[in-house]
């Protein structure tokens, strides 16, 4: 697994503990990257995703929701809608991915993690967010 990728699994374990659990999300982040031993860049990367993340999930699914309203996001996975946070915020939030690579980034994200169908699931919704973009990311002014 490539470097980013390992941060982002990272930031997804921490999500997805956070989403069942609702534990203190410093504590989690903390044991995670502790039981990782990640370079410290790819640590940073995984702390940016989570506290990136955390604070605009309502927003976020209303975002997934709106573009994707077949899949309400109380019935998705809770790891499924974890990465497709994860992609939306990269691309759609904090412009720090390309869509293309957050996309890819995803679908690998999706197949260590997911069931059988979450790599097609994935796609699906991401995919239909890409006419969007720039509507998506000027929903969002606050981000960089």
């Amino acid at each position: 697994m490539k470097s980013r990728t390992k941060a982002r699994g990272v930031a997804l374990q921490v999500l997805y503990e956070f989403d069942l659990t609702n534990h203190p999300i410093g504590d989690i982040l903390e044991s995670r990257l502790i039981d990782e031993e990640l370079e410290d860049s790819l640590g940073q990367f995984s702390r940016q995703i989570v506290t990136g993340v955390i604070p605009i999930i309502p927003k976020l699914d209303e975002v997934i929701s709106e573009h994707a309203p077949e899949w309400p996001m109380d019935q998705v996975a809770v790891i499924d809608r974890n990465i497709l946070r994860i992609a939306l915020w990269e691309f759609g939030v904090e412009k720090c991915t390309p869509l293309k690579v957050a996309i890819n980034e995803a679908i690998e994200l999706a197949k260590v993690y997911g069931s059988d169908s979450s790599p097609r699931f994935v796609n699906g919704v991401l995919g239909s967010l890409v006419d969007h973009v720039t509507e998506i990311q000027n929903y969002f002014p606050d981000a960089r």
